[in-house]
């Protein structure tokens, strides 16, 4: 069929997936169920899609998380080191509006499935206000995210309490005079256990395995920023550095009466949050081991403490999930994820898949290249290999971090390894800060 490219969601992976599809020309349909682009960085106080809350801020600082298309300089150069989410969700509207990719967009549209047919063309079901219809596209982009279907524990027994996954968290006031307890040590843990200390009669934090906790600034700067000074080192010696670095600036977890750290740095994912030790040296978040079992309000940790709590908040992740596809076809919630480049299937060649990655730092610098790739090649500029079957099998022999064995670690990336390796198909002049309408005028500007 002629050539005619799905895209689904419009979040931060989205818009630079549909953007850079519209500068080759292509012709191009994105579907998102919110009504404004952004992802889940638009935020609401009722429960829905989007998961970010009240206080949410990126932990990445603004100089490794822009687009190179169009930086926070180009948008606003007073936005703070460390955006709130209100930055970003303007940030990302504004990106959408200087490329002119609302016209693109079907919002309030829900994709319900897509059916590989035998001539290798998608059959995608969407459904808007009730009413379903099915289209026909040649290329199938996914870019639905991977925070939005959460992850519960499993424990013996059962909990009375109000029990909810970080997805429904929201804002701290609901939590005023409870006992509060959070499950998990990553960077959503932290952040509700700080904030729900400010006005909760206790919080407690209950963690399973040591956790690295990374300030949001080392010497007056950003630490990605400090940590990019070390980007031509190998990872092992960078890790080791970090590791060191860490040591010496915060000391060690036993201090804070934290579980001590057992793994190599990057074998977790790094918890970035300048106020949980603060918190607990000034006993506002008490450290607890991890459960045992629940008996009514009551909760009894591994080490025979028993205590009761109103509120349970399990910051326990995320399914890696994409319900539109049947599961014979695609299912990377357990297990690897065959994909080149974290983008290309093996064996699909009209399926693509952008910022189904986890980096340690920031997501859409990585998914803007990966859509400029997407768009070469679509655009006829640029040919895959022909053994991207080989290739998908050796990325997942060969990571970049040897990380523990759990669902949340099977799309890791470094981040600046990642772009390196994007970096290397695309040509030297891949950036793009003018619109394809801006360019058309310009264009025809100068040949009258």
């Amino acid at each position: 069929m002629k050539q005619r490219i799905a895209v689904i969601g419009v979040g931060p992976s989205g818009i630079t997936a549909l953007k850079n599809l519209v500068d080759q020309g292509l012709e191009v349909v994105a579907f998102d169920r919110n009504s404004e682009v952004g992802g889940n960085w638009i935020y609401s106080d009722e429960e829905s899609h989007s998961s970010v809350f009240e206080t949410t801020h990126i932990i990445s600082s603004k100089t490794l998380s822009q687009y190179a298309d169009f930086t926070f300089d180009d948008f606003d150069p007073t936005v703070s080191d460390y955006p709130s989410h209100d930055e970003l969700r303007n940030y990302f509207q504004a990106y959408a509006n200087k490329f002119n990719l609302y016209q693109f967009i079907q919002f309030d549209t829900l994709v319900v499935h897509c059916e590989l047919l035998d001539k290798g063309t998608w059959e995608v079901t969407i459904e808007k206000g009730g009413v379903r219809k099915a289209e026909r596209f040649s290329q199938l982009v996914v870019c639905n995210g991977h925070h939005w279907k959460p992850r519960y524990p499993d424990y013996p027994g059962e909990f009375t309490g109000e029990f909810i996954h970080s997805h429904n968290f929201k804002k701290a006031a609901p939590f005023a005079g409870k006992r509060v307890l959070v499950i998990g040590g990553g960077n959503s843990a932290c952040d509700v256990a700080v904030e729900t200390s400010r006005v909760s009669a206790k919080t407690a934090i209950s963690w399973r395995r040591g956790y690295r906790i990374v300030p949001k600034f080392f010497f007056g700067k950003p630490t990605d920023v400090v940590a990019e000074g070390t980007k031509w080192l190998p990872i092992k010696i960078r890790t080791l550095f970090s590791q060191i670095l860490l040591r010496i600036m915060l000391g060690d977890n036993k201090l804070y009466g934290l579980r001590p750290i057992t793994n190599n740095f990057g074998s977790l994912h790094p918890t970035i949050n300048d106020e949980l030790l603060h918190k607990i040296r000034h006993g506002k978040v008490k450290p607890r081991l991890d459960i045992k079992r629940f008996e009514g309000k009551k909760v009894i940790f591994e080490d025979g403490k028993e205590e009761e709590f109103d509120t349970i908040v399990a910051c326990t992740g995320y399914w890696l999930s994409h319900p539109f596809f049947d599961k014979n076809l695609i299912n990377y919630s357990d297990g690897p994820v065959p994909l080149w480049l974290k983008m290309f299937h093996p064996t699909i060649s009209n399926l693509y898949f952008i910022g189904m990655f986890q980096p340690l730092g920031c997501i859409w610098p990585g998914a803007e290249l990966q859509s400029k790739l997407m768009a070469q090649e679509l655009g006829g500029k640029w040919k895959r290999p022909e053994n991207i079957a080989a290739l998908c099998q050796k990325e997942m022999a060969d990571p970049h971090y040897k990380q523990i064995n759990t669902p949340r670690h099977t799309i890791t990336v470094d981040f600046h390894l990642f772009v390196k390796e994007l970096k290397q198909h695309l040509p030297k002049n891949y950036l793009s800060k003018v619109s394809m309408a801006k360019r058309q005028e310009k264009e025809l500007n100068h040949s009258q």
